[in-house]
């Protein structure tokens, strides 16, 4: 028997509000993630993108539907035990990053672990090789106000590699970084899903997405079309090809 996959959505609906006000902000979506595979999710903006990951998350709760985390459905669990598989299985990448502004970069990179009983020394040795994988290893002691945009996101993203998470889940996890540092945040999450992650990324930017296994599109709060890339970044690198 093959094991659940680390996401699947079942007829996901979300509403906010009621009668006239009322906006549907996801309309039957169903979407599932093997492990291993990176999906990019795009579409216009009030789309439904932000609502997809958030609820994929369990950040936000369907109206409608079922979400299931490695076969787990997170409609049965209490909320003492969704922050517990938010910590252990999910990691996050948020477009304000949501560093703690009290603790350093590399406190904030080990504190997921640390919350989930990992011993502090073990923790911070976890936290400072995903910062060094990020190039952050000389800025593990520094504030996120003495960081810039980019570093802060890089922060972010080590945060959310950290451990053994087998889902991630990011919204635009480049924005804030130039081409050369947005590549090896994708190399970064291309090798978790080359160790059994999962990866859900939402972006506007084509070439981004070009790097997934699959392009999914969505309009209205409906999945409209699934696709995947001819020749991304990842197929060239991997041939030993160039990019044009």
């Amino acid at each position: 028997m093959s094991a659940a996959p680390p996401l699947e959505l079942r007829g996901v609906s979300k509403t906010y509000g009621d009668g006239a006000a009322a906006v549907r902000a996801l309309a039957e979506v169903d979407l599932s993630v093997e492990a291993g595979e990176m999906v990019a999710v795009m579409g216009p903006s009030g789309s439904g993108k932000s609502t997809l990951l958030t609820i994929a998350g369990s950040l936000e709760e369907p109206t409608t539907g079922e979400v299931f985390v490695e076969g787990t459905a997170l409609s049965g669990l209490s909320r003492g035990e969704r922050a517990g598989l938010r910590r252990r299985r999910i990691g996050y990448v948020f477009q304000d990053f949501n560093l703690l502004p009290g603790l350093t970069a590399v406190e904030n990179v080990a504190m997921p672990l640390e919350l989930d009983g990992v011993r502090s020394r073990a923790a911070r040795r976890a936290g400072l090789r995903a910062l060094a994988e990020l190039d952050l290893a000389d800025r593990a002691d520094s504030f996120p106000d003495e960081l810039s945009g980019g570093q802060r996101q890089r922060v972010a993203l080590a945060r959310a590699l950290v451990g053994e998470r087998r889902l991630l889940l990011a919204d635009e996890p480049t924005g804030a970084l130039d081409s050369g540092a947005g590549e090896g945040v994708m190399r970064l999450i291309r090798a978790a899903c080359r160790s059994g992650a999962a990866a859900v990324l939402v972006t506007h930017d084509a070439q981004l997405a070009s790097w997934a296994d699959r392009v999914v599109f969505v309009r209205d709060g409906g999945i409209v079309d699934s696709t995947r890339p001819l020749a991304g970044p990842e197929s060239l690198l991997a041939s030993g090809g160039e990019e044009s």
